[in-house]
């Protein structure tokens, strides 16, 4: 439940419209409570007497409190829709700004997909409790304890025939809803697995069109989704129990009540409008228990629903700026101290072991080693994508952590393995990396990016719409424009993660000779082609975590057996 409560703190402007919707519902339900009596006091007192100007007046009355029962039922209607669809926009809006504090540790321990789920899916539960569980929520109790009021004063000794099955149906849904609960939470994990099928090949449908695995695809689509369906059917066919055994205890009541009472008005101890309005009010007492109980099933999934939620805004992130932060980077010299580093806390083996280097301004270092030896781990630590485990990183002499998250990740640019455009044209996207940019500015570092050439090829220039993560450009011409990116930023140290490796050797070495020419820069390369690195200050050679050499090329080619192995098994007897 206070998972809910934190949720509801999410109305906001909307509490106003959530009230008002509760207001014309008891409203409503007040007006439909009074039709009975009149129902009632239409036939002991207007058709057994004759007298039709009383049954015109009562009917008359009837036909108003029909007409104003509708107009609150409309009203609730229009206010209940934009509390409940107000509120979701602002749990998922709260549920992304989440998303976006986030450091990467903290989305490792959630599944994309579940993340997608938890956005979509669960937010659309809670909605659907508002508009389709406020309504008996609200009118439910009024219409158990008025119509109780109203049937007791009617007749006592029948009023007592239907209070004694509450109890009895209360115990049943009891059970129904400690059964059904589990499962609810079961249902939307189901869900996640489904989206996550879908998600992964959307993702790589190039590859399983190039491995003609598309029936292999199916299949496994198809065993997820028969298994939503069979765990759908299974939560569902539990949770509608409540409704034929409601039906059923509401008949017997019937069966029972017109049996008594038309014993009680044969004996002369009751009128036939009496016992009419009387069923009306047990109609109602028994609809208000049947809607009351669709309202615990609701609020059950919604539960699961809001745990799920509140697991996600209630995620701290991991990286936060200290208490004073430093706003201000003089210096762009990086030092790592004693470092040592593993993604979890519960790893066995640190991935990054006992670190120390010291890299100057404006120095150009390059990163070798094999896959899995640390390279793109090491540089993620610099920018505080990560913390370290053990040491500390420093730049300009202050360790990372005292600097503020904004000020540290504008003075340094990562051209990440992994190169990402996002939907819409090439201006909107190197405009990420200063939206201040004049188009001047963003074909100077198109150049030297290398990415001039081809943009000047394509009719709309700047204003080529790239599609969804750039599909309309190869995977050269996507990583120059992520270079081009990053250098807009005019960040004082620049990474690139082996963000090189589909452009062609020439333009590669042309884009390293225009990168020298960035005065003050320090420029950090991690390569798998040793011609990347050769010509840089200084090399680092890991291997599974452990820097094993570091000097220049001519120094490695002396003193380290490593590099010489990579060196020949590259370039000997071969061109740059």
């Amino acid at each position: 439940m206070n998972d809910l409560k934190r949720l509801f703190s999410y109305l906001g402007p909307y509490k106003r419209d959530l009230m008002l919707a509760a207001a014309f519902i008891l409203i409503e339900a007040t007006f439909e409570l009074i039709i009975p009596s009149l129902i009632a006091d239409l036939i002991d007192k207007g058709v057994s007497l004759g007298d039709v100007h009383f049954m015109v007046y009562k009917g008359f009355q009837m036909v108003i409190c029909a007409i104003l029962a509708l107009i609150t039922g409309l009203l609730y209607a229009r206010y209940a829709a934009r509390a409940a669809y107000g509120w979701g926009a602002r749990i998922r809006e709260a549920e992304y700004e989440r998303l976006q504090e986030y450091a990467f540790s903290n989305i490792d321990r959630f599944e994309t997909s579940s993340l997608v789920t938890r956005m979509t899916s669960d937010v659309t539960v809670m909605q659907n409790a508002i508009n389709g569980g406020l309504r008996p929520l609200m009118r439910a109790p009024l219409m158990f304890i008025l119509g109780t009021f109203f049937s007791f004063t009617m007749n006592p000794t029948l009023a007592l025939v239907f209070m004694v099955l509450a109890p009895c149906l209360g115990i049943i849904l009891f059970l129904i809803v400690r059964k059904v609960a589990p499962m609810y939470k079961v249902l939307q994990k189901t869900v996640d697995g489904l989206n996550g099928v879908v998600e992964e090949n959307v993702r790589a449908i190039r590859t399983v069109k190039a491995f003609i695995r598309e029936e292999y695809e199916e299949e496994k689509f198809e065993n997820v989704n028969e298994a939503l369906r069979r765990k759908g059917t299974d939560t569902n066919k539990t949770a509608v129990l409540n409704l034929p055994i409601f039906q059923a205890a509401m008949y017997l009541c019937i069966v029972l009540l017109m049996w008594i009472g038309g014993n009680m008005i044969l004996s002369g101890n009751m009128e036939i409008g009496t016992l009419t309005g009387f069923l009306s009010y047990v109609m109602q007492v028994m609809n208000s228990m049947m809607m009351l109980s669709n309202v615990f099933l609701l609020l059950t999934r919604s539960l699961a629903s809001a745990t799920r939620i509140a697991e996600v805004l209630n995620e701290e992130p991991d990286l936060k700026d200290a208490k004073n932060p430093v706003t201000e980077i003089d210096a762009s010299d990086i030092e790592f101290k004693n470092v040592s580093f593993k993604y979890s806390k519960s790893a066995k083996e640190n991935t990054l072991e006992n670190i120390n280097i010291r890299i100057e301004k404006g120095e150009t270092v390059g990163i070798l080693g094999g896959t899995g030896s640390g390279k793109s781990t090491l540089v993620q630590l610099i920018e505080r994508l990560y913390d370290v485990s053990e040491g500390e990183v420093l730049i300009g002499g202050k360790n990372v952590k005292d600097y503020s998250l904004k000020t540290l990740r504008d003075a340094v640019g990562i051209v990440l393995q992994k190169n990402l455009l996002f939907s819409g044209t090439v201006r909107e996207n190197l405009l990420w990396g200063d939206p201040d940019a004049t188009d001047e500015e963003i074909w100077s570092a198109a150049d030297k990016a290398g990415a001039s050439e081809f943009l000047h090829r394509f009719p709309k220039g700047l204003d080529t719409d790239l599609g969804q993560g750039g599909v309309n450009v190869s995977g050269g011409q996507k990583q120059r424009l992520c270079i081009a990116r990053t250098l807009l930023k005019k960040p004082k140290i620049l990474i690139f993660d082996d963000s090189t490796s589909a452009v062609d050797t020439a333009t590669e070495k042309e884009i390293r000779e225009a990168l020298k020419r960035l005065e003050g820069v320090t420029k950090i390369y991690i390569a798998q082609r040793i011609s990347t690195v050769m010509s840089a200050d200084k090399i680092i050679i890991l291997d599974e975590g452990k820097v094993m050499d570091i000097g220049n090329h001519d120094e490695l080619m002396r003193t380290s057996s490593i590099y010489r192995e990579i060196y020949d098994s590259q370039l000997k007897g071969g061109t740059l």
